[in-house]
């Protein structure tokens, strides 16, 4: 079987002008993730449970977890030489690996530590998200907030990691497929379990949190019915299947199809997720493995952001459904043919 190292060694080799920043990044990545996932199995019996006592630039209670995940892949990062500069969920500015090593690299990342924070307490899922850019900013010289501030189309390479019943890293990058890796815990290296991923162009299922059905606009209502309709009897054509968690969410429709759905609402007009860390990864992925990702006027991964912990409505998954979705949006068909 395939290891993660020897995979992104094997995709170096695809390329001779290759510096090799990249796969060593993305190891770095996965090394940071195999200590974040043995954080996870052993929480309860090392007291690592429960909120830390501090609120987030996000306004959200901060989890013991949060800190350790944050503090994790900070370290991880820093050290590897092959990341000029970070983002993280957890900080509120731009976290600047000021050195004569990590200033020559041409990559930062933006990532979402640990998401499904809520799940943690009650042993559900959860997961790392994070994203990849070629920086903009001077070679040598400490990254800057322009090397963050791109849209998503510009994304070199994404990625999350879902600690589950097991634990499975999955990123995709611009010249390739998406691929997972589930994580063997007796020799502590990922093997490729997941190659080529691709999303079915239909789905079974969607993901909605139903307390917010009331404070949504009609066009997503009306979709939610049609979702809930029963067919030929049936108790409805979807399941609604929500697990509080976008990465456990996303990893189910991408395997299987679906469609994740995250809408502004009243109390949130500009909607609740992070477009940096969170929507643009997952749009990067889905559309690699063929599906589609709007925010209900336009492809997520075109959007310019103003910055970094900006938030977005998404719609995201299997292209027939989200394509449904965006007709219910939005029926002018010039809009629609700029979806993708």
């Amino acid at each position: 079987m395939t290891t993660l190292d020897e995979f992104t060694i094997q995709q170096l080799r695809l390329y001779p002008q290759a510096t090799g920043e990249l796969s060593g990044l993305l190891r770095g990545i996965g090394l940071a993730a195999k200590m974040v996932s043995n954080l996870v199995n052993k929480a309860a019996i090392a007291d690592i449970l429960g909120a830390e006592g501090s609120v987030n630039i996000q306004g959200e209670n901060v989890q013991k977890l949060d800190v350790l995940a944050n503090n994790t892949f900070i370290h991880v990062l820093r050290n590897s030489i092959y990341c000029a500069g970070m983002v993280s969920e957890e900080n509120e500015d731009i976290i600047v690996f000021d050195d004569a090593k990590n200033n020559q690299s041409k990559y930062v990342v933006l990532m979402d530590p640990l998401d499904g924070s809520a799940n943690i307490d009650v042993n559900m899922p959860i997961g790392t998200i994070f994203s990849i850019y070629r920086r903009v900013s001077e070679l040598g010289k400490p990254c800057t907030k322009e090397d963050f501030l791109q849209k998503g189309d510009n994304q070199f390479a994404a990625g999350y990691v879902l600690y589950g019943s097991s634990t499975i890293f999955v990123y995709g990058t611009k010249r390739h497929s998406v691929n997972g890796f589930t994580l063997d815990n007796s020799v502590g290296e990922f093997y490729l379990s997941h190659p080529q991923m691709k999303i079915p162009a239909e789905g079974k299922s969607y993901a909605f949190d139903y307390r917010y059905y009331h404070s949504v606009d009609k066009p997503v209502r009306d979709f939610l019915d049609e979702c809930n309709a029963s067919e030929n009897g049936s108790d409805g054509r979807y399941a609604n299947k929500n697990a509080g968690c976008m990465v456990a969410d996303m990893h189910r429709i991408l395997l299987s199809g679906g469609i994740f759905l995250y809408p502004a609402r009243k109390e949130k007009p500009k909607g609740k997720l992070r477009l940096m860390y969170e929507c643009n990864p997952f749009a990067f992925l889905t559309e690699l493995c063929g599906g589609g990702a709007t925010d209900g006027r336009q492809r997520i991964m075109e959007i310019v952001p103003q910055y970094v912990h900006e938030r977005s409505p998404v719609f995201i998954g299997s292209s027939d459904m989200v394509d449904k979705l965006f007709q219910y949006i939005n029926t002018s068909e010039t809009v629609i043919k700029n979806v993708y």
